[in-house]
């Protein structure tokens, strides 16, 4: 028998879990609380889980893509957020141009890179 795959939904870490919180919430997710140490992220028929759990190793070695409509204006939407200022560690990494397509960079507050692109 033959399943279809219906959605992925990754597990993310977080160094502080209320700032990661704040951080998805302000970035554009929507929050479903599931307990008090694990929280849902959806946006746009994606989603992903927020954990209450910190591994350095883990963290430090978590990315994800994203693919958007238009990387450009998705990173200009990026910008006027003001992340970096409402966040300490949260960094944004203008968009770049490779021979596949394009895409930008989001450091969450506790190191996790999200790449934001689209394909040529």
């Amino acid at each position: 028998m033959e399943q279809i795959i219906k959605s992925m939904r990754p597990f993310v870490g977080s160094e502080n879990f209320e700032t990661s919180r704040s951080f998805y919430r302000d970035l554009g997710f929507e929050e479903v609380v599931l307990d008090a140490k694990m929280s849902l992220f959806k946006w746009n028929g994606i989603a992903f889980y927020l954990q209450d759990a910190y591994v350095k190793d883990w963290i430090d070695n978590t990315m994800l893509f994203v693919e958007v409509e238009d990387t450009d204006e998705f990173y200009q939407q990026l910008v006027s957020l003001n992340l970096p200022e409402k966040y300490e560690k949260v960094k944004i990494v203008p968009v770049r141009t490779m021979d596949w397509g394009k895409e930008c960079f989001v450091y969450d507050p506790c190191g996790v890179l999200w790449h934001f692109g689209e394909f040529f």
